[in-house]
């Protein structure tokens, strides 16, 4: 389980990277950016939010 969610960081950090260097290259517009950045990131913390409530509920 630790190494998925390893792979998670990795995929969401890899995902912003290249997103920054598409969108200063101008391969990819400001609007399209902040959509999937915003995804990446909601579902990042989401999934680390809903994670510390099962804990905590335990």
């Amino acid at each position: 389980m630790k190494e998925l969610l390893q792979i998670k960081k990795i995929i969401a950090l890899l995902l912003t990277i290249v997103f920054c260097y598409l969108a200063i290259v101008g391969k990819v517009t400001a609007e399209q950016y902040l959509t999937v950045f915003s995804l990446v990131i909601a579902f990042y913390f989401g999934q680390s939010t809903a994670r510390q409530a099962v804990k905590e509920s335990k």
